[in-house]
C-alpha cells in the first residue's frame, strides 16, 4: 500500500517542489496551504505523514499540531525559523523531525524515511484475544495496559503467539528462548507458563500438550 503523506506549506512553489520529488520517491501526496484547511481535511482522511510549515495562514504549525496529537500521526516540521527556542517548541509539540529551510532534496527524502520506519516500529504489533505484543518495544499490553513480563517470559509469550496452534516442545523453547540447548531439567519452561498465565489471564489458551510441551490455540 503507497504511503500517503500530507503537505501543509503556503508557498506553492516549494510545495509543488516537495510534491514532485515525493512522486518520484513513490509516495502518495496531497497539498495544503492553510492551517485551517489543514486541520479539517486531517478531521476527515488519514495520512502516514505531515510535513508542515510553522508560519501558515489560518492557523500556525505550533497550534495545528496540538490541535491533530491525538491522532498519533508523525509530523516533520519545515520552516525558516532556525532558532533553537522555535527548534525545541517543535520537538516539544510532539514533532517527529524539524527541518530548516532551504534543505535539499536528499536531505528531506532521508529524514522521511528514518521517521517512518521508526513511526512503523512503534507501532507494529502483534495481536492475540486482548493482548498486544510490541516486539521491537519488549511490551505487553492487555486491554491498553502494560503488563509487567521478565525478559524470557516475554520472549516466551513472543514465540508462543508467533507458533499459534503449533505444539512446541519444552527443549525447543529452552533453545530458542533461553539461547542454548537445555540438558536436563525443563522445570523452568512450566514456571515461566504458569507465571504467563497468571499474569496476562490466557490459561484457557496455553494447552500443555503431554509429554512435548505447550500449544498456545486461538
Amino acid at each position: 500500500m503507497k504511503i500517503n503523506i500530507l503537505i501543509v506549506e503556503d508557498d506553492e512553489a516549494i510545495s509543488n517542489l516537495i510534491k514532485i520529488n515525493l512522486n518520484m520517491a513513490g509516495y502518495g501526496s496531497k497539498q495544503i496551504f492553510d492551517g485551517v484547511e489543514a486541520y479539517n481535511l486531517l478531521k476527515e482522511e488519514a495520512f502516514d505523514l505531515i510535513l508542515m510549515d510553522i508560519m501558515l495562514p489560518g492557523m500556525d504549525g505550533f497550534e495545528l499540531m496540538e490541535k491533530i496529537r491525538e491522532l498519533n500521526t508523525p509530523v516533520i516540521f519545515l520552516t525558516a525559523k532556525n532558532g533553537l527556542a522555535d527548534k525545541v517548541t517543535g520537538l516539544k509539540s510532539g514533532a517527529e523531525d524539524y527541518i530548516v529551510k532551504p534543505f535539499e532534496t536528499v536531505e528531506l527524502l532521508a529524514r522521511i524515511e528514518v521517521v517512518l520506519r521508526r513511526y512503523s516500529k512503534n507501532n507494529d504489533c502483534i495481536e492475540f484475544k486482548n493482548l498486544k505484543i510490541y516486539e521491537d518495544e519488549r511490551i505487553v499490553k492487555k486491554a491498553d495496559e502494560i503488563i509487567e513480563l521478565t525478559l524470557k517470559e516475554f520472549e516466551l509469550i513472543l514465540m508462543l503467539v508467533k507458533n499459534k496452534n503449533i505444539a512446541l516442545s519444552r527443549e525447543y523453547l529452552l533453545e530458542k528462548v533461553w539461547g542454548y540447548e537445555y540438558m536436563g531439567e525443563t522445570r523452568t519452561i512450566d514456571t515461566h507458563i504458569q507465571k504467563l498465565r497468571k499474569k496476562l489471564e490466557i490459561t484457557e489458551y496455553i494447552k500443555t500438550v503431554y509429554k512435548i510441551g505447550y500449544r498456545l490455540e486461538e
